[in-house]
């Protein structure tokens, strides 16, 4: 019987840098894609609802989000649009607010009536005064704009 004999002077080892490189990508790539998908939201404390349903967005459909600080800022993916103490001098204080309606309310589905057919997501901290939500909806009944679908968010009671 003939079994073949291994030199050990010819035997090969198996070189680990690139895959220790492959694995070092995917954990970088796994790492923005995670950021990516959480840039829409701030870090607020909703108000609760005493009833709601679960928001299950459709994954196909992008939803722009507005947050209002409980200081009123509001922002659109980590974009400060409006600061309540600081209004540039301008006459418009909410004149970004209105820019970024504009561009979100042009490219959106348009009902046959002509008006835009998406929604429009607002995210209020739960100790901001209402009136810096009602601005948002303001801006939104502007000529120009007219977004008629408003989802506020709120977040669910603890069962205990």
């Amino acid at each position: 019987m003939n079994l073949a004999k291994h030199d050990p002077e010819t035997e090969m080892e198996m070189d680990m840098t690139p895959m220790i490189d492959v694995v070092f990508l995917l954990i970088i790539f796994f790492m923005i894609i995670t950021d990516l998908t959480q840039q829409d939201l701030e870090d607020l404390e909703l108000p609760v609802a005493l009833s709601a349903s679960e928001d299950k967005p459709d994954p196909d459909e992008k939803r722009p989000i507005f947050n209002i600080k409980h200081t009123g800022e509001i922002i659109v993916r980590k974009e400060p649009l409006y600061k309540p103490e600081t209004h540039d001098g301008r006459k418009d204080p909410m004149e970004d607010v209105k820019r970024k309606l504009a561009i979100i309310a042009k490219n959106m589905d348009k009902a046959p009536d002509g008006l835009p057919d998406g929604h429009l997501m607002v995210r209020g901290d739960r100790s901001v005064p209402f009136k810096h939500i009602q601005h948002v909806m303001e801006q939104c009944a502007q000529k120009g704009i007219q977004i008629w679908k408003i989802q506020l968010a709120a977040s669910m009671p603890n069962p205990e």
